[in-house]
């Protein structure tokens, strides 16, 4: 049985400024209400983030307000009319919230749910406006990364209210936020994918990496189901519609609406390439293509009637339709595209008539006609005139047909700046399709042209290159510390072939998790290339003792108690005893096997000082004298006498701390 919890905000007084008035929509990551600014007298929308009470949540994750706050100040510098406005930012009761601009209408979702789907005109003028907004985003270096239809917002249009959707005002909310809500999300959930799944880019769900052209993929999805009412993938698991991006290529929409035209499946298809390098570079690339296929369809004169808009329900089939010429409206200056020029100036001559006096043009030309052919002399002169433009035209023809064709230089396999000095020597101009990988061919190099070499084409025209990217690397995803399913799964997703190494004992990690790979993690690798996995086989079952201190007999025989192995000791000078074990590897507390090979540092005692000669000195001074070497001395009978002998005797080598005695009498 579901609980509700009732919602104590309306009505109450935030920051001693916003009177919240009524809530406005829910969703997972943030409510949105209603308030009046009493300050400044005037309504304004509060997006307040979740924080669940008791259990970990969003607005409560550490350094997450710090973070939401650094994105509030970056969306508020963002101005543009197509962006909803951050007016303030701040923190009720622990949950961030952002103050935004208050837009009269409705959710694109909302649209949608009730139009079910919009005709060609309207799409693209919603499309344009969104992508005005996400283009001034990108311009600053923000990305978006949650581009869908509930947060792009219809207000009210000036001309009509909101059923005239060419016309309206389209705003986009949001900007920045799901970048804030992910930074924290990553640090608490382990890097969970961030983004609506029927709008992830294919690169979102393999790298999680998001740029620019992230935006324009999502951009491309909206435009879709724009389109057709619905959108390109479903599953009955989000994981599931996620791959859907990356293994397939998104339909064109007149699979599912006949009759679209062909400019609209070539936008989508450009906007949703799933290599990102296929795209438009951002937003704004893709605004001059909508712009330009808008203009496209305005200037087609069919007389169609317009889609008819259809009941939420699945999409069967439809009878082949055509579809309504697009009429732009004027745009405003920041989305309006170049003219197309300045109309052609002159008069057009007048059509050819009656002359003065009345003669017509037959009359005339019957006249010319007997001058011209009457006299001899004239007769030569238009022969003449005739091998002439005979001549002429012939030279022409030769010119057309032939003289202004020449053989396409060889460019192949040429570097970029190669290629461009040679075009330029031949007076072509060159142009770039989209590059692409090679594993022969370095990057910048021409792969392909076209026209190809030798084939014929006009004296100053245009060249078609294919450039390299050079051999395909990245480097190999970091997967220690993960079991080997996931870690097979990550790979195997970066296109890398999977082999088990053998396992070892670790310390560390756990039975089946990876503990290394072959390359390391971070070394670059190339598509297809065998990666090595090497699984940990647990904690090894004899543990290493702590040796240090001990003397090397009685670490030798522990040791091989335990079924280990002794390596020959290693010897350095040190102040401790003789024999005694000063360091040891493994160090004690690490798990080995059986036979495992335990290496010790032993002590081969304090350097042998040399005992120096005492005899026939008085006994007193011959005692300092050893002591001062570091001996210990025991003096034997008169110690007020003359040392007589010693033992050890002089030039005897003995540690420093050794009884030396001698005899005074």
């Amino acid at each position: 049985m579901d609980t509700q919890v009732a919602d104590t905000l309306p009505g109450s007084l935030i920051d001693g400024r916003y009177r919240i008035r009524g809530r406005v929509a829910r969703g997972g990551m943030a409510t949105v209400y209603t308030a009046t600014d009493e300050r400044l007298e005037r309504t304004v929308a509060i997006k307040m983030i979740h924080s669940t009470q008791g259990t970990p949540g969003r607005a409560g994750a550490a350094g997450f307000v710090d973070r939401f706050t650094d994105e509030a100040k970056t969306i508020a510098r963002l101005t543009h009319p197509n962006v909803v406005a951050v007016y303030d930012q701040g923190t009720h009761a622990g949950s961030p919230y952002l103050v935004m601009e208050y837009v009269h209408g409705r959710t694109l979702r909302e649209v949608l749910t009730e139009r079910r789907r919009l005709n060609p005109d309207e799409a693209l003028a919603i499309a344009e406006q969104m992508l005005a907004a996400i283009a001034a985003a990108h311009r600053a270096g923000l990305v978006h990364r949650d581009v869908k239809p509930e947060n792009v917002l219809v207000a009210e249009a000036p001309s009509g209210g909101p059923a005239n959707l060419v016309d309206g005002v389209v705003k986009v909310t949001d900007f920045g936020l799901a970048r804030a809500v992910e930074a924290s999300t990553d640090h608490d959930s382990g890097n969970q994918l961030m983004a609506t799944v029927a709008y992830v880019a294919p690169e979102l769900v393999t790298a999680g990496r998001a740029d620019a052209r992230t935006d324009v993929y999502a951009s491309g999805i909206v435009l879709f189901e724009m389109l057709t009412g619905r959108v390109p993938y479903d599953g009955d698991r989000p994981i599931d519609i996620a791959w859907q991006h990356v293994d397939r290529d998104v339909p064109a929409p007149s699979m599912l609406v006949p009759g679209l035209p062909r400019v609209l499946d070539d936008l989508v298809a450009r906007a949703t390439r799933r290599d990102p390098v296929g795209r438009p570079a951002d937003a704004g690339a893709l605004l001059t293509e909508v712009q330009a296929a808008r203009e496209s369809l305005a200037g087609t004169h069919s007389h169609t009637a317009m889609l008819p808009s259809l009941a939420a329900g699945p999409v069967v089939s439809e009878p082949t339709m055509v579809v309504a010429a697009v009429r732009p409206p004027e745009r405003p200056a920041w989305a309006r595209l170049p003219e197309d020029g300045a109309p052609t100036r002159g008069r057009r001559r007048a059509a050819p008539g009656r002359g003065e006096g009345g003669q017509d043009l037959a009359s005339r030309l019957a006249g010319l006609r007997t001058r011209l052919l009457g006299e001899s002399q004239n007769r030569l002169g238009v022969a003449a005139v005739v091998v002439v433009l005979g001549v002429v035209a012939a030279l022409g023809g030769w010119w057309y047909g032939v003289g202004r064709y020449t053989d396409a230089p060889q460019l192949v396999s040429m570097s970029k700046a190669q290629a461009e000095q040679a075009a330029s020597q031949g007076g072509f101009t060159l142009r770039y399709a989209d590059p692409r990988y090679d594993e022969q061919v370095p990057r910048d190099g021409v792969l392909s042209q076209d026209p190809a070499s030798s084939a014929r084409i006009v004296r100053g025209g245009t060249i078609t290159l294919t450039l390299s990217l050079g051999p395909e690397k990245f480097p190999l995803p970091d997967v220690v510390g993960k079991e080997f399913e996931l870690a097979e799964a990550d790979l195997v997703s970066a296109e890398l072939k999977v082999v088990k190494g053998t396992a070892r004992f670790d310390d560390g990690l756990p039975e089946g998790v990876v503990v290394a790979t072959k390359p390391e993690a971070g070394k670059e690798v190339k598509p297809g290339q065998e990666i090595t996995v090497i699984l940990s086989k647990g904690r090894a079952p004899i543990t290493v003792p702590n040796l240090v201190g001990k003397n090397l007999n009685e670490a030798r025989a522990q040791i091989s108690q335990l079924g280990l192995v002794l390596v020959e000791p290693n010897y350095k000078e040190s102040d401790k005893p003789r024999d005694e074990v000063l360091g040891q590897s493994p160090a004690d507390g690490s798990g080995v096997e059986r036979g495992a090979q335990i290496r010790l540092e032993v002590s081969e005692g304090p350097p042998l000082v040399t005992v120096p000669r005492v005899i026939d000195l008085p006994c007193q001074q011959a005692k300092q004298t050893l002591e001062s070497q570091g001996f210990q001395v025991t003096v034997q009978f008169n110690p007020n006498a003359v040392a007589r002998f010693q033992n050890p005797p002089e030039n005897a080598q003995l540690a420093p701390g050794s009884q030396i005695t001698i005899g005074c009498f």
